[in-house]
């Protein structure tokens, strides 16, 4: 096998759910293939380097290996690297995201009690 389309090697590699999704994800630009917006029919080869934008965030990777069936989660793994940068990068990300979460103040759930509703008034001094 000397070459893949895109969308199906996506498929096959876990990035995209569905390969309609991953030709959508080409389709608007979200996939660039060795500095190139790529299309979905684009050829992928062994060696490439890849950079997907998906809902899990960007990923830098080089192929590894050439599939058009999707396999478990480990053989998928095993069709790519992905780039030191990329995983410093994802990693830097999710801990801003953790540390956004942290401050954020907990949500009642719900009217006040009659308890609450008390104190709110003796707060306001009504």
């Amino acid at each position: 096998m000397d070459g893949v389309r895109l969308d199906k090697w996506l498929w096959a590699a876990r990035f995209f759910k569905t390969r309609a999704l991953a030709a959508k994800a080409c389709e608007l630009g979200r996939v660039v293939s060795n500095d190139v917006v790529a299309k979905a029919a684009r050829e992928v080869k062994v060696g490439d380097r890849l950079i997907v934008k998906n809902e899990g965030g960007t990923f830098g990777v080089e192929v590894l290996a050439l599939s058009e069936v999707r396999g478990p989660a480990v053989v998928a793994q095993g069709m790519y690297r992905e780039t030191d940068e990329s995983q410093a990068a994802r990693e830097k990300e999710a801990a801003e995201k953790k540390a956004m979460f942290a401050w954020d103040v907990p949500v009642t759930e719900g009217r006040p009690s009659k308890k609450d509703r008390r104190l709110i008034h003796k707060f306001k001094g009504r």
